[in-house]
């Protein structure tokens, strides 16, 4: 998904910063950059907001901007959703968002769009590889595609075309909406708890349980196929309720979501023949322990034939930080810049 209004580039040099943007359903993450002759992203200044206390993202780049001084000549954004036309199709965001309306309204000259996980996808190369926990497979990857997904508000996924952890030059990477593809149960319970759901949608897709409002969609449908009463009501508690073992249910949400994410993580690594995964979102950092002692490895793995292909298929687990905005910058340098 790319919109573009720009036909000028920043300077070749990097000399020019400009802002860069990454916005989810829950967060805003702006930041002012330069980025190098080298391709390098420096984050000048940066600022995180809630997007519930904004009416926009017009109002957010606005305030940004005038907070940080940046010239309003260039911004992209990375964010969640898919563009038709000049319309973003999004789920989650409270607000719409038109580019030209938004350009226009928040006074910047020239303002591009992507997909949000095709931006997080773009920043992996920048990754250290010692900052990241592997989860399961090898330590080396090949020199395939490489899967990014990130389950947070919504389900972000993204393909590299080419290995992200081994290489620092351009990538070629294709966005997904595979959240939006329909959930697959592999267990009994599972089956249950897609019959259960399909009451309430006539789609139950990936998102409906691999977010944070799917912990609590998890949590409420096992608390009433149990005839219990539930006891929590955002992900966050349920989240802390399962790690800290206070909560039979939130216990099996997050477990049903571990085991799931790793189904779907394998179902996509075989669809595309990936060499690598990466879990990016930010629910998998704030359940680290609790994934890595998960049944995430063995659903990764239980793919039949395919098995002993994807125990060859590393996984790593990335924290999400400001990957999106690097991103983000280094995708529009480089197409408006040549390096």
């Amino acid at each position: 998904m790319i919109a573009d209004s720009s036909k000028q580039s920043p300077d070749r040099q990097g000399a020019q910063p400009f802002i860069a943007a990454d916005v989810g359903g829950t967060h805003a993450r702006l930041g002012l950059v330069r980025v190098g002759a080298d391709g390098k992203v420096d984050v000048l200044q940066y600022q995180r907001y809630a997007c519930a206390e904004y009416p926009s993202l017009a109002a957010i780049l606005d305030h940004f901007a005038g907070a940080s001084s940046a010239e309003r000549t260039h911004a992209v954004v990375a964010i969640a959703g898919r563009l038709e036309g000049d319309t973003l199709i999004n789920s989650n965001l409270q607000w719409p968002v038109s580019v030209q309306h938004t350009r226009k309204a928040a006074g910047i000259t020239h303002l591009a769009l992507l997909n949000d996980f095709e931006a997080v996808a773009c920043a992996m190369s920048y990754v250290d590889a010692a900052t990241m926990t592997r989860v399961c497979g090898p330590e080396r990857a090949g020199d395939g595609p490489a899967l990014v997904l990130g389950p947070g508000t919504g389900f972000g996924a993204a393909l590299c075309l080419r290995s992200a952890a081994q290489q620092r030059t351009p990538l070629r990477v294709l966005a997904s909406e595979a959240g939006h593809a329909a959930l697959a149960a592999g267990t009994a319970r599972e089956l249950d708890l897609v019959r259960h759901l399909l009451q309430r949608w006539p789609h139950v897709d990936n998102e409906r349980v691999l977010s944070g409002p799917g912990l609590v969609n998890t949590y409420l449908a096992l608390c009433e196929l149990d005839g219990a009463t539930p006891a929590l009501d955002n992900p966050e508690a349920i989240a802390a309720a399962a790690q800290a073992g206070s909560d039979a249910r939130a216990v099996e949400t997050l477990e049903l979501f571990c085991a799931l994410l790793g189904s779907l993580a394998g179902d996509l690594a075989v669809t595309f023949g990936a060499d690598a995964v990466y879990l990016a979102g930010g629910i998998p950092a704030q359940i680290r322990p609790f994934l890595l002692d998960s049944d995430f490895a063995a659903r990764f793995r239980n793919k039949g034939v395919l098995g002993e292909v994807l125990a060859r298929v590393p996984v790593w687990l990335v924290d999400h930080g400001q990957l999106g905005l690097v991103g983000a910058a280094a995708w529009y340098y480089e197409r408006h810049s040549g390096f």
